[in-house]
């Protein structure tokens, strides 16, 4: 588990009066209803999609969950959520969406979700074998921004 500065945090005390630290996901708490955005937009979209707090993925739509849930986000989509910027990308090639683990994909856009000013997950539609455009791009800020929106009330 990384600690970054700024992370929140939970703390318990057990019986014993061990202190346990827990990393804090605000967007865990959105989790089912993530799942079903991811999945309403795979419905509607016909590509695959994923939802991810700061580390982990915490729902997926039309690949394998295996592949991608609970597993840690990589330094590109990292990257994506500390500049709180959308991405399109059209270039086929290898990606990196999961730590440690290169795929081929024609094309990918991300955009992150940003709540009351710092970043706390991003959503992501990927695509094997066909290029993603605007409507795409579209789909990926309007859930971003719907999911911010959920987590600032």
């Amino acid at each position: 588990m990384r600690i970054r500065e700024g992370d929140p945090l939970e703390i318990f005390v057990d019986r014993d009066g061990e202190v346990i630290l827990k990393k804090y996901s605000p967007i865990s708490e959105l989790g089912d209803f993530a799942k079903e955005y991811a999945e309403a937009l795979f419905d509607s979209l016909g590509q695959p999609v994923l939802i991810c707090d700061r580390d982990v993925y915490i729902a997926v739509a039309g690949v394998s969950k295996k592949e991608y849930m609970n597993k840690s986000v990589s330094p590109l989509v990292e990257k994506a959520m500390e500049d709180r910027n959308s991405i399109l990308h059209t270039e086929e090639g290898e990606v990196e969406l999961v730590d440690g683990m290169t795929e081929t994909l024609k094309s990918y856009t991300i955009g992150p979700i940003v709540a009351n000013g710092d970043p706390i997950g991003a959503v992501i539609i990927l695509s094997r074998e066909k290029t993603l455009g605007e409507v795409e791009h579209k789909a990926v800020e309007t859930a971003a921004s719907f999911l911010a929106r959920q987590m600032e009330q």
